[in-house]
């Protein structure tokens, strides 16, 4: 990571206090936070529950007004609309429209983006196939599966092709396909350029794709740093040899005992992490068995790569932020009136000197009947 990259986003003095009805302080969910993420980076917000990870995204997002301090993404406030445009977000929990199916999703979320057909349609294929939902486009999403459900929301947080993109618990119900092809897209993307927040309780996800990572607790920040300054011991050394012949290994042994006490030397066979024997079967048993679940083994997305033309590569913001062109008359001709309602045009047509029938005024009630029948009851109950 270049340290002299742009800086993407920048908090400094960040506090965040949520108060009760009677404006009296509840909680400091966020306090004192300073920290700067630069493009190309990919950047771990980590710590138990409670800690100010969900605070801390939402002031980034302009969802929620600081107490104190200052923010600012791509240089501007984080409520600025065009810079909103630049972001792509992956909440905890996959908020969609259950009755609509995969497609219809990605193509409500590209219109709010202001995507031409065109592209939307190139994009959304894309995605789909990426996050192996391609064969389940037309079922509702209120019918998938959690994991599913978070695949379909991955392919909602890109669909604007995103400079900045915040993932929150991205790889939560995931199996450890969809794990592994998570981590690959975040690498890809950091590759091309882009920025991702990855908010996370896996730290062994957090410690394959983050450049650093910061930890926060009670709000504040407790360590900050890339993660070889954090996770190295610079009192030990590991070394990793082929396997010896017993006598060699002796004499390696024997020398090493001369300067280290013998209780202190650890010899072990190293072995190869869960996830990766895992993926090793599946692939295996993938040659001779078919699955009618979420497939796996997509490319990431062209357009996320950035394989495509330029035009499949136009940022949203560009669009939004071009100059309009000043509207002219044409050159010939008045120019046509606009409608007008025709109850109004009625209204207006009438002549003045007629005018308008004047309601008849209500006829008085007669009450002396009624009032004689209530006077004769009277008299008879006395």
């Amino acid at each position: 990571m270049n340290n002299s990259a742009e800086v993407v986003i920048s908090v400094r003095g960040l506090t965040k206090v949520f108060k009760d009805f009677w404006g009296r302080p509840k909680a400091r969910a966020v306090d004192n936070v300073d920290f700067e993420v630069r493009r190309g980076e990919v950047f771990g917000l980590l710590g138990p529950n409670g800690s100010g990870k969900s605070t801390t995204v939402k002031l980034l997002l302009g969802l929620l007004y600081p107490t104190r301090g200052h923010i600012e993404v791509f240089g501007r406030s984080p409520r600025h609309v065009a810079t909103k445009s630049r972001i792509g977000y992956l909440p905890e929990e996959s908020y969609l429209y259950r009755y609509l199916d995969s497609r219809e999703t990605l193509d409500f979320f590209g219109k709010l983006f202001s995507l031409q057909s065109k592209e939307r349609d190139n994009r959304i294929e894309q995605l789909l196939d990426m996050v192996g939902l391609a064969q389940t486009r037309t079922r509702a999403v209120g019918e998938f599966s959690k994991g599913m459900q978070r695949r379909i929301g991955l392919a909602q947080a890109l669909i604007n092709d995103p400079d900045l993109v915040i993932l929150d618990e991205p790889t939560s119900g995931l199996d450890p396909i969809g794990c592994r092809e998570v981590k690959d897209l975040i690498l890809a993307l950091a590759a091309r350029g882009k920025t991702v927040i990855l908010s996370s309780h896996l730290l062994s996800d957090v410690e394959d794709v983050c450049d650093r990572v910061v930890i926060l607790y009670g709000g504040r920040v407790q360590a900050m740093g890339t993660l070889k300054e954090l996770l190295s011991k610079p009192d030990v050394i590991r070394i990793t040899t082929p396997v010896l012949p017993r006598e060699k290994l002796e004499r390696v042994l024997e020398i090493i005992r001369s300067d280290v006490a013998a209780e202190k030397i650890r010899i072990d066979n190293p072995t190869q992490n869960l996830e990766s024997y895992f993926l090793d079967v599946v692939q295996k048993a993938r040659e001779t068995a078919e699955t009618s679940g979420a497939t796996s083994g997509h490319k990431v997305a062209a357009y996320l790569r950035g394989d495509g033309d330029a035009a499949a590569r136009e940022k949203v913001l560009e669009r939004l932020t071009a100059p309009v062109a000043p509207k002219t008359s044409p050159a010939k001709g008045p120019t046509p009136a606009p409608a007008m309602d025709e109850a109004k045009l009625s209204a207006l047509a009438r002549p003045a000197s007629t005018p308008e029938p004047a309601p008849e005024p209500a006829k008085p009630v007669d009450l002396s009947e009624a009032n004689e029948k209530l006077k004769a009851l009277t008299e008879k109950k006395q």
